[in-house]
């Protein structure tokens, strides 16, 4: 028997107006994942005047997006955006590099690739 796992852990942190927000990516990614995380992020962000966050997606056992979700997540970007300050992205494929230059056009943060987690976290916490 083989099982397909696919969907997204969220973890959130707050400081005052500042957020750190990790996610876990696994498997292909559906438009249900999104119903569930997307309401996570805005209930933690609502009522935060000019919030901060800087965030790290471990996305070394995804496999990728179904169509709608895709849109989901280009969407959240655009909601969410410009409140981003650092996107640190772990990976280990080619596509997920070039997805996460994508990502930067529409974010005003910065956001980089790594194949790293040690060196993600180094690069979030400002070194």
């Amino acid at each position: 028997m083989t099982i397909k796992r696919h969907g997204l852990s969220i973890g959130i942190e707050r400081i005052e107006d500042r957020f750190f927000l990790s996610l876990k990516a696994i498997g292909k990614l559906t438009h249900e994942d999104y119903k569930v995380i997307t309401p996570m992020i805005d209930s933690a962000l609502e009522g935060v005047k000019d919030p901060k966050i800087n965030a790290i997606i471990d996305g070394t056992e995804l496999e990728g997006w179904e169509m709608r979700a895709a849109w989901d997540d280009f969407r959240l970007g655009l909601k969410h955006g410009s409140e981003f300050e650092k996107i640190a992205i772990v990976g280990n494929k080619k596509w997920q590099e070039n997805t996460a230059k994508i990502g930067s056009w529409f974010i005003s943060g910065e956001v980089k690739y790594f194949e790293s987690e040690v060196d993600a976290l180094g690069w979030l916490q400002g070194g």
